[in-house]
């Protein structure tokens, strides 16, 4: 409903077209349908186009359309030249029609084919967006229809703009921090697999044809190792695809992401940088709605679900319902343990002196420092344990190799 809250009514309509009428005069947006038969046609938040079609064919629209078809860089600068358009005094259809033949993405161009359609025939731009369920965040449209509120749809897409750059870098920022150790780890793997599975089986042979006799025990470890490992390296591959393909499958569900999150919470050095991450994306993303227009209790549950880390996100769409009832935003968050006293000290602040954004932006800004400043610690130290541990680890190798011929010698000269 228009204040935030879930509701079911049953609607009694002649045509898809009076049921369309109602759903606007309720300013509501369509979770699901359940016909009179019985049957439930799900859908996707938003309003549908319904003129011109029979009713199942209106129904079938809200069917999700497969997530994320929009690459997120495209979808940037799809909203900067959409915002320049605007800036420029162009009606948002004409913009969206320059846009439309500039367009190279055939799915993109599809889905804004359709906007255009629904906007043309009155629908509300942030409803046609909504329409197309998770192909874009409900940040997004949530935004829009603050903008189109308060009549500001380029002041809050610039604000939505900025809110993604910022994402975005530190998105960059964490990934090639990272480059460099799986790099390193990566070529690692490649040269013990190598050696394991090619060069140590040869020495056995060596070692054989020398009749060096009684093995060293690192050897035979060692040999043992490899000898497995060429035998059945097919078997290796498979079991190693099928364990990939069984943990993808897993983490894909709620209780994996869940579980798998809250783990990640936990480790060391690591756990803390994402747990920054997750409250800076929350942070941001409540001060980007707030500072459209959105209210609270509506705003809050979007940025739970903005939120990556399905642990943080849990806490907060937990929070939602104690809000609604009238509680305080920082005592309801601190109540979850998630939230560091920080984050609870600034959105305090911000409730009690009317500028919870201005703390909010705050305290991911924050957050996002202390990001960068842990990332470029972790990888001074990562780097030399990486080549400190697969060196000892090629070091092993090779001595397990050395040994026997150390051996053959003394007994050459014996």
């Amino acid at each position: 409903m228009a204040d935030g809250a879930i509701a079911t009514r049953a609607i009694e309509a002649a045509d898809d077209g009076a049921l369309k009428a109602e759903i606007a005069r309720l300013g509501a947006r369509l979770f699901s349908v359940k016909l009179a038969g019985g049957a439930v046609a799900p859908a996707q938040a938003g309003a549908a186009r319904l003129s011109g079609r029979s009713l199942a064919e209106s129904l079938a629209m809200f069917v999700p359309r497969g997530r994320h078809p929009v690459k997120e860089g495209q979808f940037l600068v799809f909203n900067q030249e959409l915002v320049a358009l605007l800036k420029a005094g162009l009606p948002i259809v004409n913009g969206l029609d320059i846009l439309l033949e500039r367009q190279e993405n055939p799915r993109f161009k599809e889905i804004l084919r359709d906007v255009r359609g629904q906007l043309v025939s009155g629908v509300a731009l942030s409803d046609a967006f909504l329409s197309h369920g998770d192909v874009f965040p409900r940040l997004y449209a949530t935004s829009l229809k603050a903008g189109e509120r308060s009549g500001e749809v380029e002041k809050v897409l610039r604000r939505y703009l900025a809110y993604q750059k910022i994402l975005g870098a530190i998105r960059r920022k964490v990934t090639g921090a990272l480059v460099y150790p799986a790099v390193l780890i990566g070529l690692s793997i490649g040269l013990v697999a190598i050696l394991m599975t090619y060069v140590i089986p040869k020495f056995r042979e060596f070692f054989a044809g020398f009749e060096a006799g009684e093995l060293p025990f690192i050897t035979r470890m060692v040999i043992g190792m490899a000898d497995f490992l060429h035998a059945h390296l097919l078997a290796v591959g498979a079991a190693l695809a099928v364990g990939s393909v069984v943990f993808s499958r897993w983490k894909a569900s709620d209780a994996g992401r869940v579980a798998l999150d809250t783990t990640l919470l936990r480790l060391p050095l690591i756990g803390a940088i994402l747990r920054q991450f997750a409250l800076s994306q929350f942070s941001r993303s409540l001060a980007t709605l707030v500072g459209a227009g959105t209210p609270l209790v509506p705003a809050l549950d979007i940025a739970a679900g903005a939120v990556a880390n399905r642990r943080v996100s849990g806490a907060v769409a937990a929070v939602v319902p104690r809000v609604r009832e009238g509680a305080e935003l920082w005592r309801s968050l601190e109540e979850t343990g998630v939230f560091t006293s920080l984050a609870i000290e600034m959105i305090k602040v911000g409730e009690a002196t009317g500028a919870l954004e201005e703390m909010l932006t705050n305290t991911s800004d924050f957050y996002d420092e202390a990001i960068e400043a842990q990332l470029q610690r972790i990888v001074t130290l990562i780097e030399p344990i990486i080549l400190v541990v697969m060196g000892g680890v090629v070091a092993t190798l090779l001595l397990s190799i050395y040994l026997p011929m150390f051996t053959i010698l003394s007994n050459i000269r014996a």
